[in-house]
């Protein structure tokens, strides 16, 4: 089961709207979703809420924003795991991820890091990388090179939007998630949309015999 849920970002408000960011907008949909208020905790080196009565959770749990810059993301993540007790594969890490269009994710346990500086010392300071991930995608600048530049840039508005779209859908499955039901979690956030219904074959007029 799911105890700390991590949103990976930059803190200041010149990467506020960043899709480097998107992991700090979904943690800040679920805090408004559980009424919960995220504050500064030096000892965790991010903004930190406690839930303690969320819908499944078995006990309380954690909501983190690492305050540390990207690359150090690991640093905020392993003072709060240490200290509550919460094995790597209790915790999700909410990211940004390059190699999905603007609308996709994907939610999976443990693998590499994909470059992805965040993902890269949570590992590192976790001693593993058996964690829990879900990647929200924000789409490729076609050039290894323009990947920087990229990350730190906000998305047009019909990209956002489909962002969004993906953080709304995804936050269906967190009570799963804090049951330990990863299986119908996983298969939630995958869920592909019903296709539409043909329409039915209008019949054809009866024409009276002559």
């Amino acid at each position: 089961m799911i105890r700390l849920l991590v949103g990976l970002g930059n803190p200041g408000a010149e990467y506020e709207d960043t899709r480097h960011n998107a992991g700090f907008w979904w943690i800040d949909t679920l805090a408004r979703d559980l009424k919960a208020s995220l504050a500064p905790d030096k000892a965790y080196h991010g903004l930190v809420a406690r839930v303690n009565q969320a819908p499944g959770a078995n006990g309380p749990i954690w909501l983190l924003q690492p305050m540390t810059y990207m690359n150090l993301s690991g640093k905020s993540v392993a003072a709060l795991a240490r200290f509550f007790k919460i094995a790597p594969e209790e915790i999700l890490a909410v990211h940004d991820e390059l190699d999905l269009a603007p609308g996709e994710m994907k939610f999976k346990k443990g693998g590499g890091n994909g470059g992805h500086n965040g993902l890269k010392d949570m590992q590192a300071q976790l001693g593993s990388g058996d964690f829990w991930r879900l990647r929200l995608g924000i789409g490729h600048p076609g050039h290894k090179a323009e990947v920087a530049n990229y990350v730190l840039r906000k998305p047009p508005q019909a990209e956002r939007e489909a962002l969004q779209d993906c953080i709304t859908k995804s936050q269906a499955a967190v009570e799963l998630m804090l049951r330990g039901e990863m299986d119908k979690a996983l298969a939630k956030i995958h869920a592909k949309p019903p296709r539409p219904k043909p329409p039915k074959p209008v019949p054809a007029a009866q024409t009276p015999a002559p």
